[in-house]
């Protein structure tokens, strides 16, 4: 699914999307991991909220 770019609002700001590579590329920079990682923490969780991809990450990655 495409993301919408007419809705900024705080619940877009909390998302990742997976089809976005910008997204991708932002949060994996944010989170000093790869964007494989990246993609993996989505599948991996089934969500694409920030809160959750970020603690999947610190306790998979140690950081």
């Amino acid at each position: 699914m495409a993301d919408n770019k007419s809705k900024k609002g705080k619940s877009d700001r909390n998302k990742v999307s997976g089809s976005e590579n910008y997204e991708i590329q932002y949060f994996k920079e944010k989170m000093n991991v790869s964007s494989q990682a990246v993609t993996g923490a989505i599948r991996a969780t089934g969500s694409n909220d920030r809160k959750v991809l970020e603690k999947y990450l610190k306790n998979r990655h140690g950081k």
